[in-house]
């Protein structure tokens, strides 16, 4: 009896190990996907910061009053003006659409004048 309690212990232990030497392999995998993801999210984030530099860069005042002035002929670019703004309420905003009626509906207690 005692024999079969060693045998079940140690192959217990067996078992345990190899479950975690498994688990230590996919820990390791997973941190290091981890790691990729991070890095990933490090470098977008640097091309992120560019593209705003260079949508500000792009944006500037003077830079797109130059280039309306430039291309006036062709485009025809005012300076805007505040009375060229509106109100919302201005604004005339079409009825929405009511679904036809298909049954009609009968009312009680309404007399009908007959001559």
């Amino acid at each position: 009896m005692r024999n079969v309690l060693f045998v079940l212990t140690t192959l217990a232990v067996i078992g345990l190990a190899f479950w975690a030497y498994r688990e230590n392999y996919a820990t390791q995998e997973a941190l290091s996907e981890v790691d990729t993801l991070r890095q990933d999210i490090r470098a977008a984030h640097s091309r992120l910061a560019v593209l705003k530099a260079e949508w500000a860069y792009l944006n500037r005042p003077d830079r797109l009053r130059d280039l309306a002035d430039i291309n006036f002929d062709r485009l025809g670019l005012l300076p805007l003006r505040p009375e060229q703004f509106g109100y919302v309420d201005e604004v005339a905003y079409p009825a929405p659409d009511l679904p036809p009626i298909t049954d009609s509906v009968e009312v009680s207690g309404t007399v009908e004048a007959s001559e």
